[in-house]
């Protein structure tokens, strides 16, 4: 008897695509003439296993002991599979804190992974969304159009559907890798093709597949799709519209935004921070965000606040500030080339910004849920500067409305309001620091993952449900 070695990836591109031939072509191998093909979409898959009852068949070396790793895990642990999209820093941060969770609570319990599908395993234009989402941003009128021309149903069903005729495969291909027993999607684009290849596949009672929505107020119609078996709703107004939009009140919750660990359970003394970052112990302080890139008008902010901190009068300063540039050199040289009349401290990218916090008296910022959310667990006054439309614009009210903060475009009108907190206005200060610390929800990422837990002991009859492929999914589309 003749025995064949193959790699596991051969063998997941035959399970997908077919015959051994058509998949070694699609993989890149070669076609009927003997011609080189090369397919880009799928250089990123990676080894791994299948139940196979052919005994003709054995793996290379390395393949076997891939192999023999995951089911070595299989037993100790879930794979837990997060699918999200570096469109915006919040997705990933949102991702990276549940992942951070689930080892705080569960230890070994779960394997977390966190991937981008689309990068990984599509083509254009789906691997390039990064690129087009940050072009568009920057041309705000064009995102708003792109935001609200695609929020009603017929026409972001055409369109997942046109991607999915398209990519379902490599979709497909993404999932089976990792075999999860739960998925997480923390992206509006990552609900409706995996759960129709979860459905194709006949997999809906094996995996658990949960929505952790990552806007506050205004989100995307995407967001929701009825087949999850749980919404996570960072706030009351976006259950709404969940249950609005046709999910039922049993699969929704409402928990918050998730924030990483390291900042949500964080114990920190202001004197303490400022003692260890430097800063004044007694002046107040404002923290000015410029962004992960540094964009917005920070400097003319600073200059205005500098005005407003400095007591002319008597000659001294009635505060200090923190600025946060980002990735952008050009704007903290710019700044730190500055003979200011105020203490100030002029940081480019951080990744202490708990500490910045907690060392501060109140923030101004664009709207990004992430930073709102990590803000009210400081409990600082929010000052907010921008907002992306769509997306972000519901997070104006979501504030403003609770107490916790204001809005203002004006870098004048930002700089007064924070001279009268610093001065004549403590009360008012104080007052928003209390509404933001009641609207603050530190435990939300905890509570996410426990619940996903629960879910999951629920289901856990179900684990021994075989995970293979049934037919290719792209005989659905």
């Amino acid at each position: 008897m003749t025995t064949t070695v193959v790699s596991i990836t051969e063998k997941v591109l035959e399970r997908v695509y077919g015959s051994s031939k058509s998949a070694i072509s699609v993989a890149g191998g070669v076609d009927g003439d003997g011609e080189r093909v090369k397919r880009h979409t799928h250089h990123h898959i990676h080894r791994h296993s299948y139940d196979d009852s052919n005994d003709d068949v054995c793996y290379s070396d390395e393949d076997e002991s891939a192999m023999e790793l995951v089911q070595i895990g299989a037993e100790r642990t879930k794979n837990v599979l997060i699918l999200m999209s570096d469109t915006g820093g919040g997705h990933r941060a949102s991702a990276e804190a549940i992942r951070d969770a689930f080892k705080i609570e569960f230890g070994d319990k779960y394997r977390v992974i966190v991937k981008d599908v689309w990068k990984e395993y599509t083509g254009w234009p789906l691997n390039n969304m990064e690129n087009s989402y940050k072009f568009m941003v920057k041309h705000v009128q064009l995102w708003k159009v792109a935001f609200h021309s695609t929020s009603p149903k017929w026409i972001h069903s055409c369109y997942l559907a046109a991607i999915a005729a398209y990519y379902a495969k490599e979709v497909e291909a993404g999932l089976m890798e990792y075999k999860p027993e739960i998925i997480i999607s923390v992206h509006p684009l990552m609900q409706h093709i995996p759960l129709w290849v979860l459905k194709w596949q006949e997999l809906q009672k094996r995996v658990l597949f949960v929505t952790v929505i990552t806007d506050l107020n205004t989100c995307h119609p995407t967001w929701f799709h009825p087949g999850v078996n749980r919404c996570y709703c960072p706030s009351q107004e976006v259950a709404k519209r969940a249950l609005f939009d046709g999910l039922d009140e049993s699969q929704v919750r409402v928990f918050g935004l998730p924030v990483r660990p390291s900042f949500a359970r964080a114990v920190l003394v202001k004197d303490d921070l400022r003692k260890e970052l430097e800063m004044d112990q007694e002046l107040r302080a404002v923290l000015l965000m410029g962004g992960g890139e540094g964009m917005g008008p920070v400097k003319e902010t600073a200059k205005a606040l500098e005005e407003w901190l400095y007591d002319k009068e008597n000659k001294k300063p009635i505060g200090q500030m923190v600025v946060i540039c980002g990735r952008n050199k050009k704007l903290a040289s710019s700044l730190e080339a500055v003979e200011w009349k105020i203490p100030v401290k002029v940081r480019g990218f951080e990744t202490r910004m708990e500490k910045w916090m907690g060392a501060c008296d109140c923030i101004i910022t664009k709207a990004g849920p992430g930073t709102i959310a990590e803000s009210l667990i400081r409990s600082l006054p929010i000052i907010l500067n921008d907002y992306i439309p769509g997306q972000e614009k519901g997070n104006v009210p979501y504030v403003v409305e609770n107490g916790a903060g204001v809005f203002t475009r004006s870098p004048k009108e930002t700089a007064r309001i924070v001279g009268e907190w610093f001065s004549s206005k403590t009360d008012e200060l104080e007052q928003t620091s209390e509404n933001a610390r009641k609207l603050a929800q530190p435990e939300a990422v905890f509570d996410i993952v426990k619940d996903i837990d629960e879910l999951s002991e629920e289901r856990r009859h179900l684990a021994k449900v075989s995970y293979t492929l049934t037919s290719s999914f792209a005989s659905l589309v």
